[in-house]
């Protein structure tokens, strides 16, 4: 999916806790370009990024362990992401409390460190729009070994259809996060853009699936785990 495409849907849509234990990703080489630096935060012991902007009626925080491989898209995203929280917030009209953007990742890895995978998977809560506040996702995937992004398109065989096959495995899981509402959970109305947002670890492929995209918002954002061994006759 093109990226443009692929945010201006996050975004609509933004409005779990990962089920793999995340993991920490090395530190960018001497000299890369810096996320953290261009957003103008600072970084921890542990090596995680802490950035926050705040303005009159407004404020945005993005916390990110700092070593995923690929800077450049990171900063890019993020530095669009927040001025266009902070263009929206600007146009409001004041209000009693603050208008808030707080995005966190958690890493994953597969493989080796030099021809694995590395997968940055951002939580964004919002209240930037809507009746009442709203989590949604944005993944960032590597492929070391091809010093290229991993997207959904790219992680499965060309001619396969990766929806046809993830579609009943996502749907019993959905089916489990919804008892308790009432019936059984309704079908994916949204084909490959409720899969957009994952993150690859050697034994699973965990979808992280934004309040709203499948179940209604009032049962949360969802994650599901698909056992690679699952997908296998289609993963690339």
């Amino acid at each position: 999916m093109n990226p443009i495409a692929r945010q201006i849907i996050t975004l609509a849509f933004i409005a779990g806790v990962a089920i793999a234990a995340p993991i920490a990703l090395p530190t960018p080489a001497a000299g890369a370009q810096s996320a953290c630096a261009d957003l103008g935060g600072t970084v921890d012991a542990s090596q995680i990024c802490h950035a926050h902007t705040a303005g009159r009626g407004y404020e945005a925080t993005f916390t990110f362990p700092v070593g995923y491989p690929d800077q450049q898209a990171l900063t890019a995203y993020l530095t669009q992401r927040r001025q266009d929280f902070i263009s929206f917030a600007e146009e409001k009209p004041p209000r009693d409390y603050r208008y808030v953007l707080d995005a966190k990742a958690d890493a994953y890895h597969s493989g080796t460190p030099s021809s694995g995978t590395e997968s940055l998977v951002f939580e964004e809560y919002s209240d930037s729009g809507g009746a009442h506040p709203v989590t949604g996702f944005y993944a960032f995937n590597y492929d070391l070994a091809k010093g290229a992004p991993t997207t959904f398109d790219t992680l499965f065989k060309p001619d396969t259809n990766p929806v046809e096959a993830l579609d009943p495995i996502v749907q019993r899981e959905m089916d489990k996060h919804w008892e308790g509402y009432g019936g059984p959970a309704h079908a994916n109305t949204l084909g490959d853009k409720v899969y957009q947002d994952f993150a690859i670890t050697d034994d699973a492929v965990i979808f992280f699936i934004g309040q709203g995209m499948w179940l209604p918002e009032v049962a949360g954002p969802q994650d599901v785990s698909v056992r690679r061994s699952e997908l296998t006759s289609i993963l690339a």
